[in-house]
């Protein structure tokens, strides 16, 4: 442990009972009262014991760690290690509240229990403590406050059905292929060639239908190809679902945020791609954003919701530059609120080369109470401006789903269409 008795210091209490035994003392001499005397003599030998005791060994760290979640809460564990009588612990939960409690030197540790009101990086406790001394009289220094830095995992939706891209590739996957190959369905009767293993010859073919002696015909079947999945999170905004609220960085009450909605659209789409045995991958549309090439099983879809649960609000300067490389004949998600025009330029360049692009609109029902006459104008011009970009998106041949509507019956059809 760090002890820094260096930036302890006396409290004003200790002032507070020399200056009242000296006090005493004077009254008591002035008007002979030995009583009075007697009566500063608690005190001055308090202030004496402290004295001599001096300002060392008052030093405290704090130390957080966490602990499972559950029941829609995060806890974490607060350890204090202090040789002070005592520790004064100043807790922030959720960025807002403040407790302040005062624990032993060597007590038990605190465990602190936040709500979890949005998924993503978040700081649920921060702690900071100070040691006291001789009933108060020596304090220590403040101690540097640390974090419990969490990544909160969103719920997760289960999707039946994800579409698929126009062109599949890959001949390890799940999906009937057009090339020939292994796994799929019935294909044709094709003659025997370089290559062809002799446990696929059908003998009842090659006896029917063999023009020489000696020719051998083998039954063909399609191969089992896979597709390939990106996932594009635009996070130049988080909009909640109290449109009053939005700027104030309130994000306590302003209810479920548009990031909220894409987190959990990009993991519920991340699953269903792999448990179909698909390829996915993860771009966050920022200067810098983290970027999962595209891959496949368990292990990788580990790191693709790790990676989902960590994405923040980017910056205001954050914006990307570059769009990121998506694998040929793959199928785009670009998950945003298009309140910003870069993520539909984004899917259009996409859709342009070819690339079968879907845009989920992640913006949540809207509550429109508290707005005054302007702000509600405001809201109306830019929910307009929000339609032309759907429309834009449209014509190009982009497929619009709504997360806030029933995404996995709208996913499921779009899939059943197309195929």
């Amino acid at each position: 442990m760090t002890d820094r008795s260096t930036d302890a210091r006396w409290s004003p209490s200790l002032a507070v009972a020399v200056g009242g035994a000296v006090l005493l003392a004077v009254i008591g001499l002035l008007f002979s009262r030995p009583d009075i005397v007697a009566m500063g003599l608690p005190p001055a030998l308090w202030s004496a014991f402290a004295l001599a005791r001096g300002t060392t060994g008052v030093g405290a760290r704090p130390t957080v760690e966490s602990l499972p979640a559950g029941d829609g809460e995060l806890r974490t564990s607060i350890t204090v290690a202090s040789d002070a009588d005592a520790v004064e612990v100043v807790i922030v939960q959720s960025e807002r509240r403040t407790r302040r409690v005062f624990v032993p030197g060597r007590g038990s540790p605190i465990v602190a229990r936040s709500r979890v009101p949005h998924s993503g990086p978040g700081v649920p406790v921060q702690a900071a403590t100070r040691g006291l001394a001789f009933d108060g009289a020596v304090l220590g220094a403040a101690s540097e406050t640390v974090a419990d830095r969490r990544q909160v995992s969103p719920s997760l939706i289960p999707i039946d059905d994800v579409p698929l891209p126009r062109r599949l590739t890959g001949l390890h996957g799940a999906h009937e292929g057009r090339r020939p190959g292994q796994g799929g369905d019935f294909r044709d009767i094709h003659a025997f060639a370089p290559g062809d293993e002799l446990r696929r010859v059908d003998w009842r073919a090659t006896a029917r239908m063999a023009r020489r002696p000696g020719d051998l015909l083998v039954r063909r079947t399609h191969t089992l190809s896979d597709g390939s999945v990106v996932i594009a999170m635009d996070t130049s905004e988080d909009l909640g679902e109290v449109v009053s609220m939005w700027g104030s960085g309130d994000f306590e009450r302003s209810g479920v945020t548009s990031l909220d909605n894409a987190r959990q659209a990009a993991r519920a789409i991340a699953v269903a791609t792999v448990a179909d045995g698909d390829r996915v991958a993860l771009h966050v549309l920022v200067n810098g954003g983290r970027s999962l090439r595209s891959g496949s099983g368990s292990r990788h879809l580990a790191r693709v919701e790790a990676a989902i649960a960590a994405t923040g609000q980017a910056r205001e300067d954050a914006s990307f530059r570059r769009t990121p490389h998506v694998p040929h004949g793959s199928v785009v998600f670009v998950l945003s609120a298009f309140f910003e025009g870069a993520a539909a330029q984004t899917a259009l360049l996409w859709r342009a080369s070819g690339h079968r692009v879907i845009a989920v609109d992640v913006l949540p029902r809207l509550d429109r109470t508290r707005l005054n006459r302007q702000q509600t104008i405001g809201l109306r011009t830019v929910l307009a401006e929000r339609e032309n970009v759907f429309s834009d998106l449209e014509g190009a041949g982009v497929e619009l789903v709504t997360w806030a509507d029933d995404p996995a019956a709208v996913l499921a059809s779009i899939a059943g269409v197309r195929r």
